[in-house]
Formats: C-alpha cells, sequence, structure tokens
C-alpha cells in the first residue's frame, strides 16, 4: 500500500469510551445505529464536533480537541433530533446548530403542515443561556463560523456563514458582551447580515485559509469563483475561472459544510462530484468526476488552473461489481492529488508538474489498496488528510517512502519506474537514506530502463531540490527533468489534454497563496515558448559565449551570464555542509579521488577486481549522462575516473577512450602515473603513451615528473621542434660561438646545438619555467639516446 494513514481521531476510540464514563453510551449500545453517533463539523482550530443520541431520546452534541486529546459537552436538545449542520466559534461562547424538526411524514401524520420542516438556532453556550432562530424553513440550511488569524483568542465579534438549499450564501455579524460571567448577544432585532453569493449550484468551504470556492452555472459551461474572508470582517471576490463543465443539478452540493452522512449519501447520488484544491506552492486545481457511456470506466478531469489547462482520464476497469460504488474520491496531498476508486485504481496526479504523464503514479491491486478506505464517502477537509464520513474517523494521508521504494524495486514499466523516482526524489526532498536507496536502485537498473536515463533525471532533480528553496521563483526556469516529451502509455487509462483559459485574479498587495498563484500565472502568460530543457541549445548557447569571451567582447550582459553560471556551477563543486555535517576544515571533494588513487596504483594485482569493474562501468554511465546534458562534473571525478580506467582497461582500449574524450587526462592523475608506478615495461608503455597525449599546458608542468631516457628524448625532441618553428624560414649564418656542451666530435649534433644556442641567445625560450630544458638538456639527452641506441656506455 503506497498511501500511509493514521488515525488522528476515530469515533469508538476517542469519544465512545468517555461517553461511557459518563453514563451517555448505553443508548449507542441499544440502538444497533451507525448514524447514532456521527461527525458533524471539522474546525480550523483542530476541533472536533461530534453528536449522538443520549438516553430519553436527548440529542447531544460534543467537542474533542485535537491538540489536547480532550472531550467537552457543548449542548443537549431534549428531543430525537437528525443533526445537519453545527459550529462553534472560536471562544466557544456561541453555538450554530442546525437540524431537521420532522421528516414529511410526521409532519402529515401529526397534523404539523405549518411547522417548519428545518429550523436553524444560533445558541449562548458560555454559559448555555439564550437561543436565537435564524431561520426557520422547509430548506436545508448549513451554518460555519468564520475564524480569525491565528492566535487572536478574545473577540467581541462573531462572524457566521449560513448557507441555504436555495442556492444562497449570505453571511451574519454577530455582537456579543460579557455580562455578570455570561456571554451574550447585544443585538436586540435581527442580525446584520450580508449576501455572499447567489444562484450557486456547487460550493466547498476552505477551513484553513477562510476561502468560499463555489460555482455557477452558466449555459453550456459553469464559473467557478473564490471569496476570500479577511480577518478585518471584510470580504470579496478574488478569483473567477470558466470551467467546461455542464451542470444538470438541480441539488445544491456542499463540500465541507459539515458531514451530515446520511444526506450527503442522498445528495452524492445526484449531485456534481467536485472538488477545489490547494498547494502550498500556488497550485489551484479542480477534480471533477464526469459521467461515462461505458459502464466499465470511469471519467474524471482534472483541471490545473495555475497551468492553463486539464487532462480527462478514461480509466478502463479491472473488473464491475454492481454493488461497487462507481464514484471517484478525490484527496489532497499538496504535491499530488489522488483519485482513488476503492478495489480498482489510486491515480496520483503530480500537481507542480503536470506537463508529463510519466510524472503520475497509476496504481492497481495491492499497490492501489488503502485497507482503511473502502468507501467513496470520504471528504479531504484538510491538506494531506481524509474523512470517513461513514465510519467517524479522520486519518493523516502520507506517501510511504518504504513502499514507494518497493513500488521502484517491483516494476517493470519505464512510466511506473519514472513516476516512482519522481516522487522519491522531489517529493521526499533527498533524506540521506533514501538517496543512498535509490543510488542502489539506479546502479542495478541502468539497463532496464529504455525510454530515460535513471542517472540523469537524478542530477536533474538533485540540482532542483537544492537550488530552488534559495531563490524565489527559481523553479519556473530550472528543469526538473531531462525529458522533452514522453510518448509512452499507461496500460488501461487514456489522457485528453485541452488547453484552457487562465483564471482572473482581482487582489490588491495580497500574499500567500494568492500571491503564488499569480506568479504561477505570470509564469504561462509570458514564458512563451515554455522553457524546456534542451541540452543541444545549451551547449550552442555555452560555445557562443565562451567564444564571444574568448574574442575580449564581454559585455556587462555576458559577464552577468558568466557570473551565474559561477553560482549554478558551484553547487556541483561542494558538498552541502549543513546536510552532510562536513566542516569547513576537511578535505575537498577532489582530495577523496586522489587519495583512493594511490591506494589503485600502489596495488599488487594487476587487473581491477569486480567492483572496481563495477565503479568504472557506473562512473562511465554518469560520464555520459551529463555530456548529454552538457552538465560539468564535480571536482575530482575525472581523475578517479581514469585511475579506474588504468586498473581495468588493456592499454589500446584504454587509449582510445581517452582519444574519443571518454576519459580525460587530469593533471592530479598524471602526476600520480609518473610518480607512483615503476618502470616496468608494461608501464613505460602506459607512461609514454600518455605522455604523448598530453594537451602542451599540462605538459609542461608534468613531463619532468618523469626521469626516465624516453621521457627525456621527448621533451628534447618537443624543444627543437618548438626553437626551430620560432626561426622559421630565416637562414642561421650566424658565426659558430663557443661550444656550450662538453667537446663532441659529432659535426651534425654541433651544427644543431649551434644553431640551438643562437635562437636561444635572441631570448627565445619556450619553457620558461623549466630552465633544465635547453640546449645542454637536449645535447646531452642526444648523446645518451644514441650511445644506447649503438649499445655504449655514456659517461
Amino acid at each position: 500500500m503506497l498511501l500511509h494513514l493514521v488515525a488522528e481521531f476515530d469515533l469508538q476510540r476517542d469519544v465512545v469510551p468517555w461517553l461511557a464514563a459518563r453514563g451517555w453510551a448505553a443508548a449507542l449500545d441499544t440502538s444497533g445505529k451507525s448514524s447514532a453517533l456521527y461527525i458533524v463539523n471539522v474546525e480550523r482550530n483542530s476541533k472536533i464536533i461530534y453528536t449522538w443520541k443520549g438516553n430519553e431520546t436527548n440529542t447531544h452534541i460534543g467537542l474533542y480537541d485535537l491538540r489536547t486529546k480532550q472531550n467537552e459537552h457543548l449542548y443537549m436538545f431534549e428531543r430525537d433530533l437528525r443533526i445537519i449542520s453545527c459550529s462553534v466559534n472560536n471562544e466557544r461562547t456561541l453555538l450554530a446548530v442546525s437540524f431537521r424538526q420532522y421528516t414529511e411524514e410526521e409532519r402529515v401524520s401529526r397534523l404539523l403542515q405549518s411547522v417548519s420542516k428545518y429550523l436553524t438556532l444560533l445558541i449562548e453556550i458560555h454559559p448555555i443561556n439564550n437561543v436565537r432562530v435564524l431561520k426557520a424553513v422547509d430548506s436545508c440550511v448549513r451554518v460555519q463560523f468564520l475564524y480569525p488569524v491565528e492566535g487572536r483568542n478574545n473577540s467581541t465579534e462573531s462572524r457566521l456563514l449560513l448557507v441555504s438549499e436555495d442556492k444562497y450564501i449570505e453571511q451574519f455579524d454577530i455582537h456579543v458582551a460579557e455580562e455578570e460571567h455570561k456571554v451574550v448577544i447585544q443585538n436586540s432585532g435581527q442580525l446584520p447580515r450580508a449576501r455572499v453569493a447567489d444562484d450557486l449550484i456547487w460550493a466547498q468551504w476552505d477551513m484553513m485559509e477562510q476561502r468560499l470556492f463555489y460555482v455557477v452555472p452558466k449555459e453550456s459551461r459553469s464559473t467557478l469563483k473564490c471569496v476570500q474572508f479577511y480577518p478585518d470582517e471584510s470580504f470579496n471576490s478574488i478569483l473567477e475561472s470558466h470551467l467546461d463543465i455542464s451542470v444538470n443539478d438541480t441539488q445544491l452540493k456542499l463540500v465541507n459544510f459539515g458531514y451530515d452522512h446520511c444526506q450527503d449519501q442522498d445528495v452524492a447520488s445526484k449531485s456534481l462530484n467536485l472538488q477545489v484544491f490547494t498547494s502550498k506552492t500556488g497550485g489551484l486545481c479542480v477534480c471533477c468526476s464526469l459521467a461515462s457511456d461505458t459502464p466499465d470506466e470511469i471519467k474524471y478531469s482534472i483541471y490545473f488552473l495555475h497551468k492553463g489547462y486539464n487532462k480527462t482520464f478514461t480509466v478502463s476497469l479491472e473488473r464491475t461489481e454492481s454493488h461497487q460504488l462507481k464514484e471517484v474520491a478525490f484527496m489532497n496531498l499538496d504535491y499530488y492529488v489522488a483519485a482513488y476508486l476503492p478495489g480498482q485504481f489510486l491515480h496520483l496526479l503530480n500537481i507542480e508538474h503536470p506537463d508529463l504523464l510519466c510524472y503520475s503514479l497509476f496504481l492497481t491491486g495491492e499497490d492501489a489498496r488503502i485497507d482503511m478506505l473502502q468507501n467513496c464517502s470520504i471528504q479531504s477537509p484538510l491538506m494531506s488528510t481524509v474523512l470517513d464520513c461513514h465510519i467517524g474517523s479522520m486519518y493523516a494521508v502520507s506517501i510511504s517512502d518504504s513502499a514507494l521504494l518497493q513500488f521502484l524495486q517491483n516494476s517493470k514499466q519505464d512510466s511506473e519506474r519514472l513516476a516512482a523516482l519522481h516522487c522519491a526524489l522531489l517529493y521526499f526532498r533527498h533524506t540521506e537514506d533514501l538517496e543512498m536507496q535509490i543510488i542502489w536502485w539506479i546502479s542495478e537498473n541502468l539497463s532496464t530502463c529504455h525510454s530515460f536515463d535513471p542517472i540523469q533525471e537524478f542530477i536533474i532533480a538533485s540540482l532542483y531540490c537544492r537550488m530552488c528553496p534559495e531563490t524565489h521563483n527559481l523553479d519556473k526556469l530550472l528543469p526538473y527533468t531531462s525529458l522533452l516529451d514522453w510518448i509512452g502509455i499507461i496500460p488501461g487509462v487514456t489522457c485528453a489534454t485541452d488547453i484552457i483559459s487562465l483564471p482572473v485574479l482581482e487582489f490588491q498587495n495580497s500574499k500567500g497563496f494568492w500571491e503564488k498563484l499569480n506568479s504561477n500565472l505570470e509564469s504561462v502568460k509570458y514564458a512563451e515558448p515554455h522553457l524546456y530543457y534542451h541540452s543541444n541549445v545549451l551547449r550552442r548557447e555555452w560555445r557562443n559565449l565562451s567564444e564571444e569571451r574568448e574574442e575580449r567582447r564581454t559585455t556587462a550582459y555576458l559577464r552577468n551570464i558568466f557570473e551565474n553560471a559561477k553560482k549554478v556551477l558551484s553547487h556541483l563543486d561542494t558538498w552541502d555542509s549543513a546536510e552532510s555535517g562536513t566542516s569547513n576544515n576537511e578535505r575537498s571533494l577532489e582530495e577523496i579521488p586522489t587519495s583512493f588513487l594511490h591506494l589503485l596504483l600502489v596495488s599488487n594485482d594487476e587487473r581491477g577486481s569486480t567492483g572496481e569493474f563495477a565503479v568504472f562501468h557506473i562512473m562511465s554511465r554518469i560520464l555520459e549522462a551529463a555530456n548529454g546534458m552538457c552538465m560539468p562534473l564535480p571536482p575530482g571525478f575525472h581523475t578517479l575516473h581514469l585511475g579506474l580506467g588504468v586498473r581495468c582497461l588493456p592499454l589500446h582500449t584504454l587509449l582510445h577512450y581517452i582519444d574519443i574524450g571518454v576519459l580525460h587526462l587530469t593533471e592530479t592523475c598524471v602526476r600520480k602515473l609518473l610518480k607512483d608506478l615503476d618502470d616496468t615495461e608494461k608501464n613505460e608503455k602506459l607512461k609514454f603513451s600518455i605522455v604523448m597525449r598530453l594537451p602542451e599546458a599540462l605538459s609542461q608542468k608534468v613531463r619532468q615528473l618523469w626521469k626516465h631516457p624516453i621521457n627525456a628524448n621527448f621533451i628534447a625532441r618537443k624543444y627543437v621542434k618548438l626553437l626551430l618553428e620560432k626561426l622559421g624560414n630565416r637562414q642561421f649564418s650566424s658565426p659558430i660561438p663557443e661550444r656550450l656542451s662538453v667537446p663532441v666530435e659529432f659535426l651534425p649534433l654541433n651544427y644543431l646545438t649551434n644553431m640551438l644556442a643562437e635562437i636561444e641567445n635572441q631570448g627565445v625560450y619556450p619553457y620558461e619555467k623549466q630552465d633544465h630544458v635547453n640546449v645542454r638538456f637536449v645535447e646531452e639527452t642526444a648523446l645518451k639516446h644514441t650511445m644506447t641506441f649503438l649499445g655504449l656506455k655514456y659517461s
């Protein structure tokens, strides 16, 4: 099971023992009805309101505090009532209750036609005192107190939302005063009220952010609107977005306005199944279940309003049973929106990066099973929270990292692997243990991933996670994947994508969610064409910038680019000391492979071990992945890679890898090779081959480290070549100077050394930092080489 649920509240666990201790649970045991005790509402301040039937057909209302784990009795009606809706204000001085007085049959049998079916009351409960009737109508009413900002505990004003089945919402302003240790309502007449919304067909309450989302039907499509309530008692309409949803329902559907399980089940079969979810990063999604013409198919749409498109999914069911509910339940997991159909599938849709379908997890069978949620009568009142209205339990929901890793290891399709890998890298944000397990998985599955490179995904995600928190809006520019497109399929799922109009926001100086949503919308508007990570483009632009720099035509613009590039690349050069626990005095990353390289080179084994071969293979794949994205690698990587290549590869293969650029000749590694390896015949061939391939700048630094005739001969030849190139086409006509070396009667050598000496006298020194490389060095090297060739002894 991928989703991990922890019960934060359970009626049987947290309430029933408390009722039994006070003698109120007897009716629960004898009624035989699950509806005898049920949740009515969840308030913003972690208070859960519930109701139960006590002795003598009394109806009680209680409150459970999630923070203190304490129950509290709020009110009792001396009648058998069906509580529809209930809410308590922040100070717990006022209680608003809506209930059904009689059923239609009871009204007829008792000749109560003139008595209203539903009653809405406002009750003073600190202490229990006056009761005021707010509504006495035949239509159902829901109530919800508004909550001020956190930390504001005492207030003389409360605001109450009243939602009518007649499709309107209004706000009541209630002023209270403390009189003789009692809190009473000051308004003697009618309470001041203001109309908030009219003609709505659907509404959802966001308790944490004090927002009201509602839908108004307009011909063939509907309009989603949002009203934001503020601590200063004002409210205004802040969002409007058109949805291509045809609403033919005549009954109002409410979400998070209390939980009357029996009535919600009746409404659910007739009304629009729609929910709005927001994320911390400014994501705004509308989830909607659609009618399907085929019995064995389920359709649902996700409107990614912050991205400007919606995706409609059609899922073919593996098996259909007549008794099963075919209503998709939606859950808000912040980074994901979950579409869940018990016994069939669990679809985790990525809110942050919804463009590629392969970054959303589609699970079936055992992976999709959630033992604690076996029906669809669930709500998501808070982020990463699920309320099962049927059994009366509220759960904290999270993705299990262990289950995700198990799913990653068992998955056979690239779509599953890519979605699980993306979730592990970006959702869990690189915990050390999880990161190591991902690296192990990548090393064992490099050859099994065909449509993507897991190393590239790992590199990109690592940079994305480390850099985005440091700079505002950087997540909109940095790539989160190495893929430009994905053409794979998910078995049994089809997806259609439609471009939709962006929401219209109307706000001033708003912070938090609305500011982030506006930033997301602005990036969609003006980032055309969409910014995709393309290594070929990056490589071309970097080459152009480098050429500009070499030609000394750097402008302020180019200098800024190079400075920003340095900052980006610096993340590849150093460890994050806060995460790894290292200090500034510890060795740099480059010193680690240097020490390991020494151990490799002095090993007595002729060839590399199996482990060394495996590491060399992985490093080669890492190099290939980095080169494919035109990204640099950390210092010391090429040094260690070359050292492993020397250990693991035959000489001809090693040299071929160097020639084609797979292995890089670094100064550190070359120094170690020339100094640490003894001069056996095999090592002489290796050293000479390496020296022959060194770039000129590096060659000047390290070639004198190898005290060997072959190397001396090579240095002398190169020195002569450079001096003669300096001479060019000029004729040598200067008088022969005095000999600079020991007298040797060998005219060709004498002529050459005299010529070179003359060039040196003109101030030409190719190797200014190497004083010992001069004409004398050339002459002695030539003599030694000749004597050795002739089999004579040089003295």
